[in-house]
């Protein structure tokens, strides 16, 4: 999925649902949120807190309320899009323009910023601890020096070098891979930095 810098480069990579996502757009900035760019699409802030965001599909468009799962939902719209792996995010999907209710909308959006306001949410759950292949494990233990960087960077990257490692097949794969590594890891880099917007 790309990942849009702009509100314009998003609206222009729709090939389906850009006036529907225009209008939920001129919703929302209609209300006390900020309008920002968050994983490449439209997200709405408030109080620095990310509140709901837009997103257009193959088959729908949806608005995702970051703590939908705290809303009363009195039009029972909210859906749980990630069964088993979002606690809080719900998702509100819509297929043509008129399943598109503004009064509905703001009102969703009103008691989610009253929740911000109250400081009321449900953190995201972090994984505890990363699981290391015993070849980058035995790697680490060689080099003091890559250790102590590896050990510095943020648990997410540490899970992505695991995974790299974990992931090849084969031990010549694995061994080329640490290779490529190490030294990425002393500088304190991530392995898909350069990827990331800076």
């Amino acid at each position: 999925m790309e990942r849009h810098k702009t509100i314009q480069a998003y609206l222009q990579s729709l090939s389906r649902f850009r006036p529907e996502v225009e209008r939920l757009r001129e919703i929302l900035n209609k209300t006390a949120l900020t309008e920002e760019v968050k994983w490449g699409a439209p997200a709405y802030t408030y109080e620095g807190k990310i509140v709901v965001g837009i997103g257009a599909f193959k088959e729908h468009f949806a608005l995702w309320f970051h703590q939908g799962v705290l809303l009363a939902d009195e039009a029972g719209v909210l859906i749980n899009a990630g069964e088993g792996k979002t606690k809080a995010l719900r998702q509100w999907r819509m297929t043509a323009k008129k399943d598109i209710k503004a009064r509905t909308i703001q009102a969703y959006v009103k008691e989610a910023i009253g929740l911000v306001e109250q400081g009321i949410e449900i953190k995201p759950t972090r994984h505890a601890g990363v699981e290391l292949p015993d070849e980058l494990r035995a790697a680490l233990k060689g080099d003091a020096k890559v250790k102590r960087a590896f050990e510095a960077l943020t648990p997410g990257k540490q899970r992505e070098y695991a995974g790299y490692i974990a992931e090849a097949k084969r031990p010549e794969t694995k061994a080329k891979r640490l290779v490529k590594i190490l030294p990425m890891i002393e500088a304190g880099a991530g392995l898909h930095d350069k990827y990331r917007k800076g």
